[in-house]
């Protein structure tokens, strides 16, 4: 009897049989046990939810842009600008951009001088051999369908001709509607039988770390948009008495200025206008004026063109650790009234030499420069009530406030020295009538090293007044520290005129 003949089985065949018997047993098992692929163990199942939560989180910080591009993109345009005014007289390629005595153009050469790398707001400026001209160009952003354009005053500063170029390479002449110097706005009007595509204002707040997205022209390449994050907020760069920018870390470079910023929303949160860098580009820290500013300016400069603002009028100086104990504060808060100006709201309601400024209409005052902004916000002829404190005591008074003037007679907001030395006065005085001066006592001598020479006192000033007191002889001086020691005073307060003005020093004087 023959065997049968044998069939080699092919590899192929016997790896698909396994296969089948392996998913047989695992089904079967399964089906016994309640297979772990039904109901998978609590260890598995956590490391199935936390990799489901790092992508959604994964999901959310890393959002994609191009929705907030796509819509407001066609709303942000160029700006080119032929100026009137001649070339841009500049030593540095690092000012470019900036005019003649501009606020910024002051903060960033004191920086400059210093080898720090502050560079000014981002237009670019070229000039012409030969030319008594000079082009410039810079960023700006629709706000309205019919034509109004927002961008820096900087950058159209003395311009002859401005041009806006949108995304889609139409040019259009504009017009200047206004300006403000003082917070480098500019709004213009462009003149077209069309509607133009536009952004609106946010209306909510931003945080440090929010996420932006700034468009722009930098280096004349127009429509370019780059994202960041909110980097710090209240940023004070020395540009006016108004600073409170939004710092970001957004690329903007030369040619960004004016450019808008937005937020994931799409609304317009910022207004770019300086950087700071080392090399002429970005390296992550940008300054961009806050809407709710830039849209206050806006309004009032559509109205009519210009900017009309509150006006107190009195020069003050910072409240330091010492100034506060001399005057009996609790707290390094509040704007120290050196001097009113004359014919000012603040002297025709009564505020003098040595006066704190702590509150306006229940608004808390933090610094000279919240005042500044505080008081700018009012209306001319609107009546406001001001907290003094005023003789160790709080003071409140109803001033009608002024149209704020020139420049000439803008509050001054330049600190104090520091108050930090504990050493004897260092003084020699004379009656302020020996020294030419009208009254007072002034200082002839002052020793090097001692406390009044370190806190900026300098031969020529002369002592008005001491703790409020006038003085006109030396025994004053002396008598009016005695007093203030034996009231346990740690610190004096002096009223000086000085070469730049009056300002007021407080000196320490437990070891005077």
């Amino acid at each position: 009897m023959q065997s049968a003949p044998s069939r080699k089985t092919s590899p192929l065949r016997r790896h698909r049989a396994a296969l089948l018997v392996g998913a047989f047993a695992l089904g079967a098992a399964g089906y016994a046990g309640q297979s772990y692929l039904l109901s998978p163990s609590p260890a598995i199942a956590q490391g199935v939810a936390e990799a489901q939560q790092s992508e959604t989180r994964q999901a959310v910080a890393i959002p994609s842009f191009r929705p907030i591009v796509e819509r407001v993109r066609p709303a942000v345009v160029s700006i080119q600008v032929k100026a009137k005014s001649g070339p841009i007289a500049s030593s540095s390629q690092d000012f470019e951009g900036f005019p003649d005595g501009h606020p910024l153009e002051r903060f960033f050469r004191r920086f400059e001088e210093r080898g720090d790398n502050f560079r000014g707001p981002r237009s670019d400026r070229r000039e012409r051999r030969g030319r008594q001209f000079s082009r410039g160009q810079g960023s700006g952003f629709f706000i309205s369908d019919d034509g109004y354009v927002v961008t820096n005053n900087h950058v159209i500063r003395n311009a002859e001709t401005v041009t806006v170029t949108l995304t889609d390479g139409q040019s259009y002449d504009a017009r200047i509607i206004g300006t403000d110097d003082k917070t480098d706005l500019a709004l213009l009007k462009v003149d077209a039988e069309r509607t133009f595509a536009h952004v609106d204002w946010a209306t909510s707040d931003i945080y440090v770390g929010d996420w932006v997205v700034a468009v722009g022209n930098p280096f004349g390449l127009g429509g370019t948009v780059t994202a960041g994050i909110v980097s710090a907020r209240g940023r004070e760069i020395g540009s006016g008495p108004y600073d409170d920018y939004i710092q970001i870390d957004a690329p903007i470079n030369r040619g960004n200025s004016g450019g808008p910023t937005f937020d994931l929303s799409g609304n317009v949160v910022g207004v770019n206008t300086a950087i700071f860098s080392p090399s002429g580009g970005s390296v992550g820290i940008g300054f961009a004026i806050p809407a709710a500013t830039a849209q206050t300016i806006i309004e009032d400069l559509k109205d009519d063109g210009r900017i009309v603002r509150g006006w107190l009028g009195v020069q003050i100086q910072p409240i330091s650790a010492d100034i506060a104990e001399s005057l009996g504060l609790e707290a390094e808060s509040g704007a120290l009234v050196t001097e009113p100006q004359p014919d000012s709201p603040a002297l025709r309601a009564g505020i003098r030499a040595g006066d704190a400024i702590i509150a306006v209409d229940g608004k808390a005052i933090e610094s000279p420069r919240d005042l500044a902004k505080v008081i700018a916000a009012y209306e001319p002829r609107t009546e406001v009530n001001v907290t003094l404190w005023r003789d160790s005591r709080q003071v409140d008074m109803t001033v009608s406030l002024g149209q704020l003037p020139g420049s000439d007679q803008r509050a001054s907001l330049e600190a104090a020295p520091q108050d930090n030395m504990n050493e004897k006065l260092g003084l020699a005085l004379v009656p302020g009538a020996e020294a030419g001066a009208d009254g007072g006592v002034a200082i002839v001598e002052v020793e090097p090293g001692s406390v009044a020479a370190d806190k900026g006192l300098r031969r020529g000033d002369v002592i008005l007044s001491i703790g409020g007191e006038t003085v006109t002889r030396p025994r004053d001086v002396q008598d009016s520290v005695d007093k203030a020691r034996s009231a346990g005073r740690k610190a004096v307060l002096f009223q000086v005129q000085t070469r730049n003005g009056v300002r007021f020093v407080a000196l320490p004087i437990e070891r005077a």
